[in-house]
């Protein structure tokens, strides 16, 4: 459970990929609105050049002129009332520090003030540079007392940006506030990836054979570019598909006439050969010829089963025509020393193409025959069961290993320790049948016994 929830984790996701572009795009503007207040605090002058708090500081001072004791209290809670001390540590706030001096004497100090800020002018807004730190500061002096005030601003945005990340005004707000934004931030997300799901959903109900174009039209630019390349995609391989199988279809065909042709010519020769090994020799070619024959039929059947508009869909007894084809193919099972069996309930009808059916039926059973010793009984049932029709088509032949089901269905593909002839297209035929009729293939082993039962399943008319 841990390792596929890791696995999980680190497969790449266009969700969480959007998800963290939106916290990184927060914290950078977080970050950008922390600077400019860093920034814009260094460069606030407002205090400086006014001259109340000057004013009222120096009016303090000459008041209590002589009492110094008195002075500091006052002071202190004038410092106190402008927000000018935090008893947290010793830096400063973005509000203003003072020191009062008389005669060189330092009367009053704010708390976080400066140590070494001195100014060379009297009422000028200088800019002094202490232990590597940068301030601005103005002094006034008192005409009554000669007591001067020096007030202190930050002149560093770097420090004040430190000093900002120091209290965690930079850190925890974006700590506090991003998980409770993470949350809408998926949902939105989601919402906005739901035409891109629609899509993918489409694309994969899709069959192999079904190469419309999407129903789905999203008016989205970035998507409807993506869903135009599908449809010119699924387009230009209808169009290749479409010239492969009309290229194999017109070779078929055309083979047909030259191995007609060929096996009349060798069925004479075979009544006027007298020589035993002349004779063997025709005969080899005849079965030759038989076998390219059937090749032939099976690319012309499996190119008509690959077209699926070639014949409209139309209800059909299938037990009726499992009787037509049985009875078609009951010289081949003569031949091969084969009973056919057949167990069909009546009135089972299909929603079907009657090509593809037959072609269907004959292969399946034609198969079961091919397969089975000498004696044996091929068995066809057919049974409604529910909204489907079942057909099961039972053989005695030495079945096919589970491993390999899934591949005899690929075109040209055989069990590599099968002994009988044959050209590997006959179930890639069913299944291509099955597929256009929305039904269902399986192959299982019998109940009892050895042999191959093949199930199809058809929804019913």
């Amino acid at each position: 459970m841990s390792g596929r929830w890791w696995r999980r984790v680190r497969e790449p996701s266009l969700m969480r990929r959007l998800l963290l572009a939106q916290m990184l795009l927060l914290t950078v503007l977080w970050t950008a609105g922390v600077a400019y207040l860093a920034l814009a605090s260094s460069r606030d002058t407002v205090v400086l050049e006014s001259t109340a708090p000057f004013d009222a500081v120096l009016a303090v001072t000459d008041s209590l002129a002589g009492n110094e004791a008195k002075l500091r209290e006052v002071l202190h809670q004038v410092d106190l009332a402008s927000h000018a001390t935090d008893s947290a540590d010793g830096e400063p706030y973005f509000t203003p520090t003072f020191v009062v001096e008389q005669q060189g004497k330092v009367l009053y100090s704010s708390p976080r003030a400066p140590k070494g800020v001195r100014t060379r002018r009297m009422d000028t807004i200088e800019t002094v540079e202490v232990d590597g730190r940068r301030w601005r500061a103005r002094t006034r002096q008192s005409t009554a007392t000669g007591a001067t005030v020096t007030v202190i601003v930050p002149a560093d945005s770097f420090g004040v940006l430190l000093m900002l990340n120091s209290r965690g005004f930079y850190l925890l707000p974006l700590l506090i506030s991003l998980p409770f934004l993470a949350l809408p931030a998926w949902l939105s997300i989601r919402l906005a990836l739901r035409p891109w799901r629609r899509v993918a959903a489409e694309i994969a109900s899709r069959g192999p054979q079904d190469l419309r174009p999407l129903e789905f039209r999203p008016p989205h630019q970035e998507l409807a570019a993506m869903t135009d390349n599908i449809d010119a995609l699924m387009q230009r391989v209808s169009d290749s598909a479409a010239r492969e199988r009309s290229f194999i279809a017109d070779a078929a065909h055309e083979l047909r006439t030259p191995l007609a042709a060929m096996r009349i010519n060798v069925e004479a020769l075979q009544r006027q050969a007298a020589d035993p090994r002349q004779q063997e020799l025709l005969d080899g070619i005849l079965r030759s010829s038989s076998r390219a024959g059937r090749l032939v039929g099976q690319l012309l059947m499996l190119m008509r089963s690959d077209v699926p508009e070639a014949q409209a869909a139309q209800p059909l007894a299938l037990d009726a025509l499992l009787q037509d084809r049985m009875a078609e193919m009951s010289g081949i099972a003569l031949a091969a020393g084969v009973e056919l069996e057949l167990k069909a309930e009546e009135a089972v009808q299909v929603q079907g193409r009657r090509d593809g059916l037959v072609s269907l039926i004959d292969n399946l059973v034609e198969n079961a025959i091919k397969y089975s010793p000498r004696g044996a009984t091929v068995s066809v049932c057919l049974e409604a069961a529910g909204p489907q029709a079942l057909l099961s088509v039972r053989d005695h032949g030495r079945g096919i290993p589970p491993a390999l089901r899934e591949r005899v269905f690929d075109r040209f593909y055989r069990d590599p320790d099968q002994t009988e002839s044959g050209s590997g297209l006959g179930l890639a035929i069913v299944k291509s049948v099955v597929l256009q009729h929305c039904g269902e293939i399986q192959l299982r082993d019998p109940a009892e016994g050895k042999g191959l039962l093949v199930e199809v399943r058809l929804p019913r008319a």
